[in-house]
């Protein structure tokens, strides 16, 4: 959880090391496969849409090999508004500058929302077709037709079935981007798992517990500030403000007596603690600040690229 610095080791031509993106419409499992891919949990899930909001870096480094995953937000496509444009122009910035990509999808399922991501793809760098959550699907006839159909639509440079829960055929898909990889030094240090600041990963894991919590009630725009961010030895002192809309929004993350947000509270400090291996004191504050996310001026000023 430091800011990214090259890795000192020898020169080894037999080195493979590039940036793989990962891509897909919401809620495909993007963000569940690359931290199951890097053994650490630095990409938040929960079953609301647009939770990746950010280019998230997971990084593993296995013998002689750098994977350099970024996690985008899921492409949107059912609103235009500043918000889901800065972050669908995440997505596109992303596509070209990486040396890999993977293209999630359902097993069984393809619509719209996924073509539309098929017709982002860059012919140029080799694309990976990620059949994710294959083991849900009973009969394992129907896997090679719905492949099929798949990849008659792009040149894709690779089919792999995975479980991104279970852990299922990640080997496989590891082996199959290491393919494509440039002969490149590594980028990062060999134990670094992200390029992002603990105060990032910090506020991500609020968001995600507050959506976890109160779930389709509150609207998407809802965001986390940390406001605070201090260590003192082992010890984390962090002080959070969510930033809702509305008065009633406000209301809706307290809950009665305050007991949503003193769960919102309690599982982000253990996942904190979990995540920077020591002990954390957090202070979450509810605050009204409409419109924040209706101009470009305004996300920029949250951290939105």
């Amino acid at each position: 959880m430091t800011e990214p610095t090259t890795a000192v080791t020898d020169s080894n031509d037999d080195f493979r090391c590039g940036y793989i993106a990962i891509v897909g419409r919401p809620n495909v499992g993007k963000s569940t496969l690359m931290n199951t891919l890097i053994g650490a949990k630095v990409s938040i899930t929960s079953r609301k849409a647009q939770t990746t909001r950010h280019r998230i870096t997971g990084i593993q480094t296995k013998d002689n090999t750098q994977y350099v995953y970024v996690d985008t937000p899921g492409f949107q496509t059912r609103h235009s508004n500043p918000l889901n444009r800065t972050l669908n122009r995440t997505v596109t910035n992303t596509l070209t500058a990486s040396d890999v990509i993977l293209f999630i999808i359902e097993a069984g399922t393809f619509g719209p929302a996924d073509q539309q991501v098929i017709d982002l793809l860059p012919k140029n760098v080799p694309c990976i077709l990620v059949i994710n959550k294959s083991d849900r699907v009973k009969d394992k006839a129907v896997m090679m037709p719905f492949a099929q159909k798949i990849t008659a639509l792009f040149p894709f440079a690779a089919v792999v079935p995975v479980s991104a829960t279970l852990g299922f055929q990640l080997d496989a898909l590891e082996g199959e981007i290491k393919k494509y990889l440039p002969h490149n030094p590594p980028i990062f240090a060999e134990d670094d798992i992200t390029d992002r600041s603990e105060k990032f990963l910090a506020a991500e894991i609020v968001r995600e517990k507050l959506f976890r919590f109160v779930g389709d009630e509150l609207p998407y725009t809802s965001t986390v500030l940390i406001e605070k961010f201090e260590q003192e030895g082992n010890l984390r002192r962090v002080f959070v403000a969510i930033l809702v809309d509305r008065s009633t929004h406000k209301s809706m993350v307290i809950g009665n007596k305050g007991a949503r947000l003193k769960d919102i509270s309690t599982q982000s400090r253990q996942d904190m603690e979990k995540l920077f291996g020591g002990p954390v004191y957090l202070e979450i504050w509810v605050k009204v600040k409409s419109g924040w996310a209706d101009n470009e001026a305004g996300l920029r000023a949250y951290g939105y690229e």
